[in-house]
């Protein structure tokens, strides 16, 4: 085995253990949706997802061998260094590293540590908001529909109304609701969500805020 492939295994192992992750970008931004729209935060994107959403903004994150790695001090200092309060960590799929360290090391550093997720895979970190955005093509694991702060649909199509009350009914009373409208066809779809939303005042709109100001 030659010492190129002992660092490949090396690497890999660490990634395992949620000591190195894969970066796909980072950047300090506004939130553009849900709960915090508008709120100053550092955006931590991870590479790797196996849900494959066909109306994804960020497939280049699919795979996450085209990605570098980072130790996942590097990563925290990145945060620290800006005025950030809170710093979210999304994708790709996040839930598909452990996140526990990154989560710690957040904390130690006074930052809020929130996760924007499929929920597709088990549960790891400590977060203080956990927003979970269920797909059609692999569900949420029932363990993380208690865990939501926030409960973010992407509705595309008049039968997604559907599939949003069928997550609602599994998250806690007190998970916040809402609809958020899939940006290629929010012209189309979001006159009808505003209609839904107020025959039905128990869920709240999310609008991609970010992109009118065009921001990442």
């Amino acid at each position: 085995m030659t010492s190129k492939q002992v660092t490949s295994i090396q690497l890999k192992e660490q990634v395992q253990k949620g000591l190195s992750l894969p970066i796909m970008e980072h950047f300090y931004t506004i939130q553009g949706e849900g709960m915090h729209s508008g709120v100053p935060c550092y955006f931590v994107r991870l590479a790797g997802c196996d849900v494959g959403c066909p109306w994804c903004d960020v497939k280049e994150s699919w795979e996450q061998e085209k990605h570098p790695i980072f130790k996942t001090e590097e990563i925290v200092q990145w945060v620290a260094e800006t005025k950030a309060p809170k710093v979210v960590v999304t994708g790709g799929e996040p839930l598909m590293h452990q996140l526990g360290l990154l989560c710690e090391l957040f904390h130690q550093k006074g930052i809020d540590c929130h996760i924007e997720t499929s929920g597709a895979h088990p549960y790891s970190g400590n977060w203080d908001w956990f927003t979970l955005s269920p797909k059609k093509r692999k569900l949420p694991m029932t363990e993380n529909y208690a865990k939501a702060d926030e409960l973010k649909v992407v509705i595309a199509r008049s039968n997604d109304f559907r599939f949003a009350e069928e997550q609602a009914s599994k998250v806690s009373s007190n998970c916040m609701l809402y609809m958020q409208p899939e940006w290629s066809k929010e012209s189309e779809i979001l006159k009808e969500i505003i209609e839904y939303v107020k025959e039905n005042p128990k869920w709240n709109i999310s609008l991609q805020t970010h992109k009118y100001m065009d921001i990442p």
